[in-house]
């Protein structure tokens, strides 16, 4: 199995998992979170196998980051749901953990990678990965700070978006 193969079995492996993680947690936030995942896996799926199938492909952003504001359009409710369903958290943490796992490989892959086109794969692959990675490195910060502390937003100070 070359590169490209073990990435394009890595991203079903992805879409399986997030597909099957939006079923579990259809009645709750953890669902947007998990669809907005496994949609850009099955466009990094599908570049991979355009890619390996010499198909010209093209290199979009995704719209992740954009979405983030939809996921956050609710996170008053985090408060409640975080007593209520204990495992978000543990969730966000593991997918972590595995988009994590993506960046390490597509960056192994970048680092052997001979071909312009291939390099430009990878760090494309890499960077959206890495959205991913802060999508859900955001979430796990702002239910740890629902969890830890309550402030008032007059007097408390915010990160910029």
């Amino acid at each position: 199995m070359n590169t490209l193969e073990y990435a394009i079995n890595m991203e079903l492996d992805s879409i399986i998992y997030y597909t099957e993680q939006a079923r579990i947690n259809i009645n709750n936030s953890l669902l947007t979170v998990c669809l907005i995942l496994a949609n850009d896996e099955i466009n990094h799926a599908r570049i991979l196998r355009d890619k390996l199938s010499k198909i010209p492909y093209e290199l979009k952003d995704n719209e992740t980051l954009l979405k983030v504001k939809n996921v956050f359009k609710g996170i008053g409710n985090y408060k409640s749901e975080i007593k209520a369903i204990p495992s978000q958290l543990d969730f966000y943490r593991m997918a972590l953990e595995k988009e994590k796992q993506s960046i390490d490989l597509y960056t192994g892959f970048l680092s052997k990678a001979t071909d312009d086109h291939e390099k430009d794969l990878f760090k494309y692959l890499i960077k959206q990965e890495e959205d991913h990675y802060a999508l859900l490195d955001e979430l796990v910060t702002l239910l740890l700070h629902a969890e830890e502390w309550v402030e008032f937003a007059e007097f408390g100070v915010r990160k910029e978006y």
